[in-house]
């Protein structure tokens, strides 16, 4: 059961559809807005995450589902909003959100449906115009680009075998990788050899190794060494700070290439930084993405995106919609509050 918000307005207008059922899903949580035509957001959800990989396809979009219901019941909408709009993980190739649009729009919850990668949600949020570019590092790494007259930048970003590089998983498994070669003497000394099991209260690596390999410690609680990663870069240790730089020089690859494609590489174009690792803001990551994103992109603006991604999912919708300025400017004044 999410938990639901709801404003005593009407479903629209007119009595007619809402605008926009904007949904926003990642692997660890659903975020689901019914906008009504004028920007008024009449009803707000918030389910699980979204893993058709783990869960399969059906089963995925019916934990969707549950939230939309709960969002649509709440705003009084019976018969469909005008437009979905929704941004989804694992929506991570074209072929893949086409699926998935015609699987949402079967479920009837709007006249017109359409499904993008859930780092579209991010990089809308962040701009006042479909223009520009985003780079999100959460658990993994991303990056897409758009213009107003809909061409987009992309990238497969389903892991190693599409070319990637990073992310907070990526980072915590080469900081194992470098901490065990350094205990053993195969690599580099490193203090990663130190402080990545004293995080977990451990005296060495092979203690860690250990605790990991036998299940005495849960694998998916390794995202939680990427900050101690930082902070030993910060601290001055050789290895750690060459792992900050590769993520500064991916992120920066990523925009760029993204700009290239957009033939925005030389013009004031903004760069949005999003996802757990780049919103963390860290002083060391963030002064090389700059110092890198200088030499290649002189024009770029940086800027960090603070705004929900389900504002993102929403302002897509009136894009496809054709919401005047009024309606967009009330809808980003609503999340800019904090509701």
């Amino acid at each position: 059961m999410g938990v639901t918000t709801a404003v005593p307005e009407p479903a629209g207008a007119d009595g007619g559809p809402a605008a926009v059922l904007a949904v926003d899903a990642g692997n660890s949580k659903t975020d689901v807005a019914v906008i009504g035509h004028d920007g008024s957001v009449l009803a707000a959800a918030r389910g699980a995450g979204f893993q058709p990989p783990k869960a399969g396809l059906d089963r995925a979009i019916d934990t969707l589902a549950s939230a939309v219901g709960e969002a649509l019941a709440a705003a009084g909408v019976r018969g469909g909003v005008e437009h979905v709009s929704a941004c989804l993980a694992n929506a991570d190739l074209p072929v893949e959100e086409a699926e998935l649009t015609a699987a949402l729009h079967a479920r009837g919850w709007g006249r017109t449906t359409e499904v993008r990668n859930d780092t579209f949600a991010i990089l809308r949020a962040g701009l006042d115009e479909p223009r520009g570019v985003a780079v999100v590092c959460g658990a993994g790494i991303n990056c897409v680009g758009m213009l107003p007259d809909g061409r987009t930048a992309r990238f497969p970003a389903i892991g190693k075998i599409s070319g990637d590089w990073g992310g907070g998983l990526g980072l915590a498994e080469e900081s194992l990788w470098s901490a065990a070669r350094a205990e053993d003497g195969r690599g580099a000394p490193t203090a990663l050899a130190r402080t990545l099991p004293a995080h977990f209260g451990l005296d060495s690596m092979y203690a860690l190794i250990e605790a990991l390999h036998r299940g005495h410690l849960p694998y998916a609680r390794t995202h939680e060494l990427t900050p101690v990663l930082f902070a030993t870069s910060l601290a001055g240790d050789d290895v750690a700070r060459s792992l900050v730089r590769r993520l500064a020089e991916e992120v920066v690859s990523m925009s760029t290439v993204a700009l290239g494609r957009l033939g925005l590489l030389d013009e004031a174009a903004p760069v949005l930084l999003g996802g757990s690792v780049l919103a963390a803001r860290h002083p060391e990551l963030d002064g090389q993405i700059a110092e890198l994103l200088a030499v290649k992109a002189p024009k770029a603006v940086i800027e960090v995106v603070t705004a929900p991604p389900v504002l993102g999912a929403a302002l897509l919708g009136f894009d496809h919609t054709g919401a005047p300025p009024e309606a967009r400017a009330k809808l980003r004044a609503h999340y800019a509050a904090g509701v």
